[in-house]
């Protein structure tokens, strides 16, 4: 009898520590995701309190909120506080308890983050532990003094390869998020998720903190060890309605920082294929027409040309640099000879008056006002010309 019952029982054991073994491991997983879905589920049948559609805001219920991870973390003793704006920070911050070592500051939402924000921030989390969480370009040097990152894809879940608040042996796992430059946890490439700067924490993926992503992989483990290591939790969320006008983000801000270097060498290629095409060129060459044009086509098509712009101003001029080259040629004075030389000579020869040759012949006359007035000029220059031919 008693072999008979031993038979059986020596089997059953060690299946029963099969079973017992992997569960044992991945209790304290086990235990976060299953708090999780009953917050998810308690959060969507009650329906209860503040709502509010900001990613990340711990009111918000919906997928891209972050209202399940702050009902755990409040079931795990932390105590949440949620602050909207700078100045309820600040009051944070000068309250008797303050921010002090023992207080997490959580900024969800940087991409609202300005010079005046970022610089009222560091003042108020200057003893506290900062996290910020989905720091993009710009904001992550404002925050931390980090170079910009890159957004890259989440194929596959990263290791954390690294025991910085107890993060070892856990995976992270999103659609995208921020790689920043340096060495830190969840490296994808040469850049890493989760970057520190001396008492901030930059968390490039800041989807695993969300509520339909916290589940995937270890995402709710390692949002509670970042965020649960002290028992006073200050959430963060700012907004635009705290920037000053000098805050305003710029086109150079922007930019990436290879584009003003790209821009530089675009012009300097630029120059050097105006110079390569210019000298191929060479200097400009007079060819011959292939047809012969007679002056007076040219003539009348030009005058024709002025009628039709109206310009009565550069007619007036041709008419009075014609009149005064061959005036020149007539008496002998030469093509360099000016408006006033040619007055001169001509007034001598024909009799008339100094200032009233001038006042036909020279650049300074008036423009005439009409038509009948160009023609009038035309037919008094005439006469000057035949005077002027006159032995």
């Amino acid at each position: 009898m008693t072999a008979t019952t031993a038979v059986p029982a020596s089997p059953a054991a060690p299946a029963a520590g099969g079973a017992g073994g992997p569960l044992r491991r991945h209790r304290s997983a086990l235990v976060v995701g299953g708090s999780l879905l009953l917050a998810l589920v308690l959060a969507a049948l009650v329906g209860g309190g503040p709502r509010t559609g900001t990613p990340l805001d711990p009111d918000n219920p919906g997928p891209t909120g972050g209202q399940a991870l702050a009902r755990v973390l409040e079931d795990q003793g932390v105590d949440v506080t949620v602050a909207r704006s700078a100045d309820e920070l600040d009051d944070l911050a000068d309250d008797r308890s303050g921010l002090g070592p023992d207080t997490t500051v959580l900024v969800v939402g940087p991409e609202n983050l300005g010079d005046s924000t970022v610089e009222r921030l560091r003042d108020a989390t200057r003893r506290a532990r900062l996290v910020v969480a989905g720091a993009g370009p710009m904001t992550s040097e404002l925050v931390a003094d980090v170079a910009s990152p890159d957004r890259v894809p989440v194929t596959d879940p990263l290791a954390a390869g690294c025991d910085v608040a107890g993060l070892g042996g856990l995976r992270v796992e999103v659609e995208r998020a921020y790689a920043y430059p340096g060495d830190g946890c969840f490296t994808s490439g040469p850049r890493a998720l989760l970057v520190r700067s001396g008492r901030t924490t930059l968390f490039g993926a800041e989807e695993a903190l969300t509520n339909d992503q916290v589940l995937r992989a270890d995402n709710a483990a390692v949002a509670l060890r970042l965020l649960g290591q002290h028992e006073r939790l200050v959430w963060y969320v700012p907004t635009f309605e705290d920037l000053l006008a000098g805050d305003g983000v710029s086109l150079g801000s922007l930019l990436p920082r290879w584009v003003r270097p790209g821009l530089w060498l675009g012009l300097a290629v630029l120059v050097a294929l105006v110079l390569w095409r210019g000298r191929r060129l060479g200097p400009l060459a007079s060819e011959p027409l292939p047809v012969v044009v007679r002056a007076v086509e040219t003539t009348r098509s030009r005058g024709r040309l002025y009628r039709r712009a109206g310009d009565r101003g550069h007619a007036a001029s041709a008419l009075r640099a014609a009149a005064r080259a061959r005036c020149a040629e007539a008496l002998r004075l030469g093509s360099a000879a000016g408006p006033d030389e040619v007055a001169d000579a001509a007034a001598r020869h024909t009799g008339r008056d100094l200032e009233a040759v001038r006042r036909l012949l020279g650049d300074t006359a008036s423009t005439p006002a009409t038509d009948r007035d160009l023609i009038t000029l035309a037919t008094d220059l005439a006469e000057l010309e035949k005077e002027v031919r006159r032995p």
